[in-house]
C-alpha cells in the first residue's frame, strides 16, 4: 500500500545538513567558540589542580550544604576514584558537565522564565522540548559531527541539547506556581514587572530551578559514555574501550567512577535546593 508514497523525508534532512555545513560552517564555528574555551579552561584548570585541593574544595561543599555524612562519603569516594587510576578522566568529565551546566544555565533559565511568564511561549515551546527530551542521542550525534566535527566539544554540545529541557521545564513550573495573590501585592505596592520578577517570582522559584538544575547536571553526566563515541574524552573512554575490546573489567570501572560522582554531585545540588 504505501511502497510507491514513501516520503523521502532522510533524504531531505541529509541535504538540509549538507546545506548547512556546505554554506554556513563559519556560523557553527562561532557557536562552538565560547563552548571551546570554556571546556578547555575548565579541563586544564581542573587537571592543573593538585588532587588534594580537589577533594577538599569538593568536601567543603559537601560539608557545607549536605552534612559530614556526604563530606565522609565524598573523601573515600574521590580517594577510590584515584586509586583505580580514573582521576584525569574525572576531572575531564568534570569539565564537561560544568561546561554543559553553564551554558544550559546561562540558555535554559531566561527561556524557562519567559515561558513561565507566557502561556503562547510557553505552547509554542513545549514541542521542541519534547523533541529534545525523546529524540535517542544517538540520532543528533550525526548531525553534531558534521557541523562541529568529533572530540570534546562536539560532546558538551550533544550534551547541552539533551540536558537543556529540564532546566527550562522546571524554571517554568517554578514561576507560574508563585501563588498570584503573591504577585497582585507587589504590584499594588508599585512594583514594575521587572521588580516583581526579580524579588518576588524567582526567590520563590528558587528550589524548583535548582530542582531543574540538579535534572540537568543528571542527565549531562547521562551522556558522558554516548559523547565518548564521538570522541570526547572523560569516564566515558574507559568504557567505550572495555566494550571494543570486551574488558569488562574497564568498562566497569569506567561505569562506576560516573556512578559515584554522579551520586556526589546529586546530594550536594539536591541539599542546596533544600537550603534554598
Amino acid at each position: 500500500m504505501f511502497e510507491d508514497k514513501v516520503i523521502p523525508l532522510d533524504a531531505w534532512v541529509s541535504q538540509a545538513v549538507d546545506l548547512l555545513v556546505g554554506n554556513y560552517r563559519d556560523i557553527f564555528q562561532t557557536i562552538k567558540w565560547p563552548v571551546e574555551q570554556t571546556l578547555n579552561g575548565l579541563d586544564a584548570g581542573l587537571n592543573a589542580l593538585h588532587p588534594l585541593i580537589v577533594i577538599a574544595v569538593i568536601v567543603i561543599a559537601a560539608y557545607r550544604f549536605a552534612g559530614k555524612g556526604l563530606a565522609v562519603f565524598s573523601v573515600v569516594t574521590l580517594f577510590l576514584i584515584g586509586f583505580l587510576g580514573l582521576w584525569e578522566d574525572t576531572m575531564t568529565t568534570l569539565a564537561m558537565v560544568l561546561s554543559s551546566v553553564v551554558f544550559c544555565v546561562l540558555v535554559g533559565v531566561p527561556l524557562g522564565i519567559w515561558a513561565g511568564r507566557s502561556d503562547r511561549f510557553n505552547a509554542s515551546l513545549r514541542p521542541l522540548l519534547d523533541a529534545m527530551q525523546t529524540t535517542p542521542a544517538f540520532v543528533y550525534l550525526v548531525p553534531i559531527v558534521m557541523l562541529f566535527s568529533v572530540g570534546n566539544v562536539a560532546g558538551v554540545l550533544a550534551t547541552i541539547v539533551f540536558a537543556l529541557p529540564p532546566v527550562i521545564r522546571l524554571t517554568s513550573l517554578g514561576i507560574r506556581q508563585v501563588h498570584p495573590e503573591l504577585i497582585e501585592a507587589a504590584q499594588a505596592f508599585g512594583a514594575t514587572r521587572w521588580q516583581v520578577l526579580r524579588r518576588v517570582q524567582i526567590p520563590l522559584a528558587m528550589p524548583t530551578i535548582m530542582a531543574g538544575l540538579n535534572q540537568t547536571i543528571m542527565m549531562a553526566l547521562s551522556m558522558v559514555v554516548i559523547a565518548a563515541l564521538i570522541g570526547a574524552g572523560g569516564l566515558g573512554s574507559p568504557v567505550i574501550l572495555g566494550l571494543n575490546t570486551l574488558d569488562i573489567g574497564q568498562a566497569v570501572i569506567g561505569g562506576l567512577g560516573i556512578v559515584l560522582i554522579a551520586i556526589i554531585l546529586d546530594r550536594i545540588t539536591q541539599a542546596m535546593a533544600q537550603k534554598k
